[in-house]
């Protein structure tokens, strides 16, 4: 039960698309927010707007039509976030691979962090997604929050001026100075 305060701390919101899917993987979708499985308590919402969400979570196999709008949205979900793939659609086309107006999978548009397998996958295999894209969230998130240290080593540049060489060589400059 570790984890799951860690998750308690921080509660991802999910932006589900729908790449042009037979609707499976959104009923069993809906099935996982449902009181029997209750995706929810992993603090996890599902929610509409990119701009606010942590977790990206693709049905259906990627069309012509909705390949633009697949990558649109992916750049407006902030750092860190996570993409999930469900569904045999999503991950390989699926049953619709070779069609015409079908591509082969998301990863070849967007980088993917978990696939789900399965065409529908069930709840539980849903949950067990979301719980390894919470684990990869999490991940992301102390990443970016670690702090960056600004006196390393010094990087030369060819054409463009380099703060952190800059300020290192202002505070190298500071510890000479007498006192």
């Amino acid at each position: 039960m570790k984890w799951f305060r860690q998750w308690a701390q921080k509660s991802p919101w999910i932006l589900h698309y729908n790449a042009g899917s037979c609707n499976g993987c959104d009923i069993e979708i809906l099935a996982a927010l449902g009181p029997d499985y209750d995706l929810e308590r992993f603090g996890v919402l599902n929610r509409g707007n990119p701009k606010q969400s942590d977790i990206f979570l693709v049905t259906g196999p990627v069309t012509y039509r909705s390949r633009e709008r697949l990558v649109e949205l992916y750049t407006q979900i902030p750092e860190p976030k996570v993409v999930v793939a469900m569904g045999a659609c999503t991950a390989t086309g699926g049953v619709f691979r070779g069609m015409y107006n079908v591509e082969d999978g998301i990863d070849t548009y967007i980088p993917v962090d978990v696939y789900i397998p399965g065409c529908a996958p069930s709840p539980q295999l849903l949950i067990d997604g979301m719980a390894k894209a919470l684990e990869i969230w999490v991940q992301k998130s102390r990443d970016i929050e670690k702090p960056h240290r600004l006196f390393g080593g010094i990087r030369k540049t060819l054409h463009y001026l380099d703060r952190r060489t800059m300020a290192q060589t202002l505070a190298q400059s500071k510890e000479k100075e007498p006192q």
